[in-house]
């Protein structure tokens, strides 16, 4: 049993450091703990993948994100925060998951790991959203061919490659795959590339889709998934084609059972969002805050790293004013 904490910080992403950072200015008896590596939803980007955010908003612990170009890309973002770690020397625990987090007669959090038990006034969640893929629950999603996660385009050279959605992820993985030698589809649900596509990619992939390179099944679902083929329903009628690899980029979403389970309630609608005061980031539950894109719920796309730095102010002053 390890002795008992101001704070507890679960997850080690750019949020997480960025509420270590302040616990450490005032004095806190802290701990975060990480499930993987530090920063590891960064590490589960795409190889080539570019921020859309610059640099500088990138920053926690006031200290610079030195960069050439404007805009950072993932090995420069992960060298950045393992340097915040270096400067900074964080208590963490690496590759350590936090199973249950239950509060005690006392008004103390007992946080139960894969390898320890912990016990905190205070516990931040930072856990993000990339860890549960969105399914698309059809048949043959299960099959060894489909993937939830993009890591690079080579896998997919000169393959016959099916793309579902129509975000930065599923863009980006088309023009590189397209760009590799791959014949490439993109099934999307609605009837035009999403408008949150990152500016200066955007007229890229709709140049490709209206010369022809990449095929576009706008206003489509993908109804069925075969060995070598892929069933497509269209607004003109069912289409099967020939497929090697699906890549369904249908989105993610935080552990919402794990949030439930600790006592946080979520609005009883497809938004699940948290509840929580957005003057002190303080849950329903008393000493239990969030930080980052996990207090969006399924809205995923409303925090991110530069909004949400504030966040780590906000928590920690106000556990320090108690």
């Amino acid at each position: 049993m390890a002795d008992q904490y101001d704070l507890i910080i679960v997850g080690g992403g750019p949020i997480g450091l960025a509420c270590a950072i302040e616990a450490q200015k005032k004095n806190l008896h802290y701990l975060i703990i990480e499930k993987g590596a530090i920063a590891n939803s960064i590490f589960n980007y795409p190889l080539y993948m570019t921020f859309f955010s610059t640099a500088e908003r990138l920053e926690i612990g006031d200290i610079p994100f030195n960069c050439l170009a404007p805009k950072p890309g993932r090995q420069e973002a992960l060298e950045y925060y393992r340097n915040i770690h270096r400067y900074f020397n964080f208590n963490i625990n690496l590759f350590e998951k936090v199973t249950e987090i239950k509060k005690t007669g006392n008004s103390v959090f007992e946080i139960s790991t894969d390898k320890n038990l912990y016990k905190s006034k205070n516990v931040v969640i930072a856990t993000g959203f990339y860890d549960i893929p969105i399914q698309m629950n059809i048949k043959g999603e299960e099959l060894p061919k489909v993937r939830h996660y993009y890591k690079e385009a080579h896998e997919y050279a000169f393959r016959n490659v099916v793309i579902v959605g129509a975000n930065n992820s599923s863009v980006d993985a088309a023009l590189e795959c397209w760009r590799k030698g791959a014949n490439v589809t993109m099934v999307i649900r609605k009837n035009e590339i999403n408008n949150r596509v990152k500016y200066w990619v955007k007229p890229d992939i709709e140049n490709r889709i209206a010369e022809g390179s990449i095929k576009a099944y706008f206003e489509s679902n993908i109804t069925e998934i075969r060995d070598n083929e892929v069933e497509i329903e269209t607004p003109t009628g069912k289409v099967t084609i020939e497929n090697d690899f699906v890549l369904a980029l249908t989105g993610y979403k935080p552990d919402l059972n794990f949030l439930e389970n600790i006592g946080i309630q979520l609005s009883n609608d497809e938004l699940k969002i948290p509840t929580y005061n957005p003057e002190t980031m303080e849950t329903n539950v008393e000493g239990l805050f969030l930080a980052g894109v996990v207090c969006g719920g399924m809205q995923t796309h409303k925090w991110f790293i530069e909004n949400s730095r504030i966040h780590a102010n906000m928590i920690v002053d106000y556990i320090t004013s108690k």
